[in-house]
C-alpha cells in the first residue's frame, strides 16, 4: 500500500503532525476498511485525525472536508498536499 511513499514523505508527515509511521500505516489501513462516503463514518475519522495530531477543526471546517470528500474534490496527489 505504502510501497510508492519514501521515508522522506513520512518524516515531513511526522514533523508536520508530530504522527510516526506506523501510526500513519495504522490510520491509512483502517481508513481503507471504512465507507468515507458515509458521512458518519467520515465524521468520526475527522475527529480522529484531529485529536491525533492535537489540532481543533471547527464545525465549519468539518462540513468542508466531508463536502469535499463526498464530492470527490480530493486531490489526488497526496505528497503535495504536504
Amino acid at each position: 500500500m505504502f510501497n510508492n511513499f519514501t521515508d522522506s514523505f513520512f518524516n515531513k508527515v511526522e514533523s508536520k503532525t508530530k504522527i510516526g509511521k506506523s501510526t500513519i500505516i495504522d490510520l491509512a489501513s483502517k481508513l481503507q476498511k471504512s465507507d468515507l462516503k458515509n458521512e458518519e463514518a467520515l465524521r468520526d475519522v475527522i475527529k480522529e485525525l484531529s485529536a491525533m495530531t492535537g489540532k481543533d477543526v471547527s464545525k465549519e471546517r468539518e462540513d468542508k472536508i466531508v463536502e469535499a470528500v463526498m464530492n470527490d474534490k480530493i486531490p489526488k496527489d497526496i505528497e503535495k498536499m504536504i
